[in-house]
């Protein structure tokens, strides 16, 4: 999509900056937005009660930038709704979009929507965000699908998947569409206030137009003194709200006579949501878990025949039919790797008196009879990993699962370590997969822990494409093992380096990955970054 540069798009588009206690981000944010050039009318920056200083900053700001006006609320309001509804009220440009004091509007960012917006005569423009990992700079598209080339829908409905994208910030809105419709966040403390927000907007039926360009940076600091909502997830309370968001997106839609997009939105939860916060479960103490498990149980329950119409054995159908059949706590570590992405069903692999395929003896009602029948590209396959850096070598397992993978054949593995926060750094190797006596399939191949670390220093992860006789293939991760003298930091000696430093360990979904660091140096900010955990 070519932006417009035409005089026409001048001073189209307010921008509403929320933030609250922000004195360190939110002069980034302003920037960005007044950045965009002239489509951008004014900024409006809403501090919500800030005692930290910034809402002087903000007025220090705007009284050298004329488009900049600031509004202080007098009382904090304990969320992102009524801060964005007070810019809402107080915008005056066609198009608005809002964005969050810590995060930044790349450039060429409203030029793209709003030139969308207006060769399509859009009500609702979105386009690609991008997350980006603090300090280290990685970043990771979010629903990238959605935005893969330039798209016109006359309606959400043509396109169920747009609940996925619950996001309001990568969108441009038209004014008087959200004022005609009544469309607001909710006020006060909400938490994930976005996806009631998004499913008033698609509830409204507007007609829609994507892009591909990356028009929102969403900064996510994990390190930070005051986690963001999203981040912020040790407590059940944190579940709670996100399912009651998720249940009053579920009731719009449905009430404004969307049941395809409502029966999304439930999809969407067994397949991001829930499978979010199983991943973390093992992390979590016995209080949580089973706070966690009765009130998910209760959520679930409220599914109909039409909610549980999918495939049964979907990794978050499947997690959903063990949670509901058993009353408390169970098979955690199981729950997940199956959670993880790409989904892995470890085993054991039970049947049931009949034959049939079932999560385990002590649920045998919760069957699999379907799973064998999938596609090997859409299996949950298990691979163990087996990870020793003083042999240097990698040892893989890929199991077998209801006879499923020995009717596809396999027939190598393409072993794959990428760069955590580098992701162009790659090293890959195919090594062939042999069958084993009790049935599974097995690989041995040398680790290159001296070029690994001669590219970069930090956290490499394991990724396997498996391949198949029939050319099939199906890219996993490899679930790591533990046991004596695994997942532990080592030296080991290098005649390139003299010393190498490496930490196998497990991901939160389970899966291996591999610190490695080189010489004196990299030992010296290992213990470095150690005195700053241990330290007050």
């Amino acid at each position: 999509m070519h932006p417009d540069p035409s005089p026409a798009h001048a001073g189209a588009v307010s921008v509403v900056v929320i933030g609250h206690d922000d004195a360190a981000h939110v002069a980034g944010a302003v920037s960005s937005a007044l950045g965009q050039g002239p489509a951008v009318r004014e900024v409006v920056a809403v501090d919500d009660c800030s005692t930290d200083g910034s809402a002087e900053l903000l007025e220090r700001l705007a009284a050298a930038e004329p488009r900049l006006r600031v509004v202080r609320l007098p009382v904090n309001s304990g969320g992102c709704g009524t801060p964005r509804n007070t810019g809402l009220d107080a915008a005056v440009a066609p198009y608005v979009m809002f964005l969050d004091s810590d995060d930044v509007l790349p450039p060429g960012a409203v030029d793209a929507l709003l030139a969308a917006a207006r060769e399509t005569d859009a009500q609702v423009t979105g386009g690609l965000c991008v997350r980006r990992e603090l300090p280290s700079g990685r970043e990771v598209p979010w629903e990238p699908a959605l935005y893969a080339s330039p798209a016109v829908l006359a309606r959400p409905a043509d396109r169920p998947r747009l609940v996925r994208d619950t996001l309001s910030v990568n969108k441009l809105y038209a004014t008087d569409f959200l004022r005609a419709h009544g469309i607001r966040f909710p006020d006060g403390r909400f938490p994930y206030e976005d996806m009631v927000f998004t499913a008033r907007v698609w509830a409204a039926a507007p007609r829609v137009a994507l892009v591909p360009d990356r028009v929102y940076v969403w900064h996510v600091r994990r390190a930070a003194r005051r986690l963001s909502i999203s981040l912020d997830r040790a407590g059940v309370d944190n579940w709670r709200a996100r399912t009651h968001a998720c249940r009053t997106a579920h009731a719009i839609l449905l009430d404004a006579g969307e049941k395809g997009l409502a029966r999304a939105v439930r999809a969407k939860f067994l397949d991001h949501d829930l499978r979010m916060y199983v991943r973390e479960l093992p992390l979590r103490d016995e209080a949580y878990r089973r706070l966690w498990w009765a009130h998910t149980r209760a959520h679930l329950a409220e599914y109909d025949a039409a909610d549980r119409s999918g495939d049964p054995a979907s990794p978050g159908m499947l997690l959903a039919r063990v949670l509901l059949a058993s009353p408390g706590p169970r098979d955690l570590p199981r729950l997940r790797e199956l959670a993880a992405r790409p989904a892995r069903l470890c085993p054991p692999y039970a049947r049931t008196a009949e034959g049939t395929p079932c999560w385990s003896a002590e649920l045998p009602e919760v069957t699999l009879e379907t799973l064998p029948e999938r596609p090997v590209r859409l299996l949950p396959l298990a691979v163990d990993a087996e990870l020793r850096p003083r042999t240097r070598l990698l040892r893989l397992r890929l199991h077998e699962l209801y006879g499923a993978v020995g009717r596809a054949g396999p027939v190598d593995a393409e072993v794959e370590w990428r760069h955590r926060d580098r992701a162009r750094l790659v090293l890959r190797r195919t090594v062939p997969l042999r069958p084993a006596a009790d049935g599974a399939w097995t690989a041995v191949t040398p680790v290159p822990l001296e070029r690994l670390a001669a590219l970069a220093a930090g956290a490499w992860d394991l990724r396997l494409r498996l391949r198949f006789r029939d050319g099939a293939s199906r890219t996993v991760s490899a679930h790591a093992l533990t046991g004596p003298g695994l997942l532990r930091p080592r030296a080991v000696p290098s005649a390139r380096f003299g010393l190498l430093l490496t930490r196998p360990y497990a991901t939160h979904g389970g899966a291996l990955a591999l610190r490695v660091t080189a010489g004196a140096q990299g030992a010296g900010r290992i213990l470095a970054g150690r005195l700053r955990r241990w330290l007050p």
